[in-house]
């Protein structure tokens, strides 16, 4: 019998490197695995289903699980994980001096239901005491006018989300102060060309999230890797020899990060920022796996429905193959 063809979009990140180069290819499986945006994988795949797998959005595969309508099934590889505190942004006009001056002000955001947001405005109102609610909100394109949310959901009671102007970016309306703050998981591009009209709201951030990983464990999971129902269904064992392969071309990335950090990055700081990390969050800091993470994962799952954006909280035994809860020993 041949190799099942599996077409695969990834991020393009040095953990899918040698998925991308053939260098690791899983048992049984001519793997066509190619880099691309993450916006335009999770829109092709949301709208189209193109791929048979691929990286998706952490909290948009959870409503889609809580509606019991998603056509996908995830294994537990986080392609992406990533400190939000460093995602929000202010206009310098604004009166924001800190956190807790958010209340009552203006608050944009590529999409309100996006896996960035909620782990944002859970540590704003979990540490700043700032809900949802105290703010007005204003979603759409950061960069190109016209986005819409790829996932329905009815907004929470309190909280106004006015829909995107078709002929506006919320990086400009940071910028002339339309709004009064920005989240997103890009920085504005007036940030990036150096604008004196916009600043980080915590420009001290490194700090604050070596802070928060201490008191709360938490590494927060933006993506997970998802996989079509019909191949599921079809090739019950592609989910787990996708897994192993995943997990080995990420174990390879680590591999040769510590063995090349001092003289490969091109960035003075490079080893010793490694070092810091390591010595918080310890040798194994992106592990894979439905148990390390399912405080994790499991944490963005309740608030996900906490933020009314989840019609109920998932429970962290349906989110992956069956196959995922489990292992062989020898």
């Amino acid at each position: 019998m041949g190799k099942v063809q599996i077409s695969m979009a990834l991020g393009n990140y040095d953990r899918h490197w040698p998925l991308f180069s053939g260098e690791v290819q899983p048992e049984g499986i001519d793997l066509r695995a190619f880099p691309m945006t993450i916006e335009e994988i999770f829109w092709r795949q949301a709208q189209f289903r193109e791929f048979d797998a691929c990286e998706f959005a952490g909290a948009g595969y959870i409503v889609l699980k809580s509606k019991g309508t998603s056509p996908f099934t995830a294994i537990p590889v986080f392609p992406l994980r990533a400190f939000r505190q460093n995602a929000v942004y202010v206009n310098v006009n604004s009166g924001i001096k800190s956190p807790e001056d958010l209340k009552g002000k203006r608050m944009a955001a590529p999409e309100y239901e996006m896996t960035a947001m909620c782990w944002i405005r859970d540590f704003l109102e979990k540490d700043y005491g700032v809900k949802p609610s105290d703010m007005e909100w204003f979603t759409g394109g950061q960069r190109t006018p016209g986005r819409k949310p790829r996932v329905h959901f009815e907004p929470p009671p309190g909280v106004v989300i006015h829909p995107s102007d078709p002929n506006k970016t919320i990086d400009d309306m940071l910028e002339r102060g339309e709004v009064d703050a920005l989240m997103a998981a890009r920085a504005p591009r007036s940030f990036e060309q150096g604008s004196p009209n916009v600043r980080r709201l915590i420009p001290s951030f490194r700090e604050v999230e070596r802070d928060y990983f201490k008191r709360t464990g938490l590494f927060p999971i933006m993506h997970v890797l998802a996989i079509r129902n019909e191949i599921i269904e079809k090739y019950p064992w592609v989910p787990m020899n996708l897994y192993t392969a995943l997990v080995r071309a990420k174990d390879l990335a680590v591999e040769r990060l510590r063995m090349s950090i001092a003289t490969s990055a091109t960035l003075p700081s490079a080893l010793a920022s490694v070092e810091e990390d390591l010595a918080v969050m310890g040798d194994d800091f992106w592990p894979y796996g439905a148990e390390p993470n399912r405080k994790h994962y499991g944490y963005l799952a309740k608030i996900v429905h906490e933020q009314g954006i989840a019609t109920r909280e998932v429970p962290y035994e349906e989110l992956y193959v069956p196959a995922a809860y489990d292992e062989f020993k020898i």
